[in-house]
């Protein structure tokens, strides 16, 4: 195994490690405040599942770059193509963003939800706001997304 498929390998890795970090940071962010209001207030329980689970996209960001990378690379295929020092490096910094904007999102969007929820709990007709309030949050997930599976795909092997 060369340097440069090393490389690759670890900004696969970096995507999916750090955004899933912050994912599961997230969730379970959201989760302890879906259990106090729902323990004030269990009709709208219900209604907190989508607001808790929201922190949980940037984990399948990263996972789906990691997925990419390993495709581009033909890990999945059996026989990894050759990747030379520079394209590992750009692999890696391909990766970066999904991986960097997913763990720091998903922590403010778990932020975002479980004031979002706390609102639900007090009122729970504003729960659709509480929504939109914290998708707001996963608008820069969805670009370094992009940005990422751009930079990713424009790597020639």
């Amino acid at each position: 195994m060369t340097i440069g498929q090393i490389l690759a390998l670890v900004g696969a890795a970096l995507a999916v490690i750090l955004s899933g970090m912050g994912s599961s940071k997230g969730v379970g962010l959201a989760g302890e405040t879906a259990a106090g209001v729902s323990s004030e207030n269990p009709e709208v329980s219900s209604k907190l599942l989508v607001l808790q689970l929201l922190p949980a996209t940037q984990g399948i960001y990263g996972f789906l770059i990691g997925v990419i990378v390993l495709i581009n690379t033909n890990v999945l295929g059996g026989q990894m193509r050759d990747v030379t020092l520079l394209q590992g490096i750009s692999y890696i910094v391909a990766c970066l963003p999904v991986a960097i904007v997913g763990y720091y999102s998903a922590i403010r969007q778990a932020k975002v939800s479980a004031a979002g929820m706390l609102m639900t709990g007090q009122r729970p007709e504003m729960s659709g706001k509480g929504v939109t309030m914290a998708v707001m949050v996963e608008t820069y997930a969805v670009f370094a997304l992009l940005v990422s599976f751009l930079m990713v795909n424009a790597i020639k092997l």
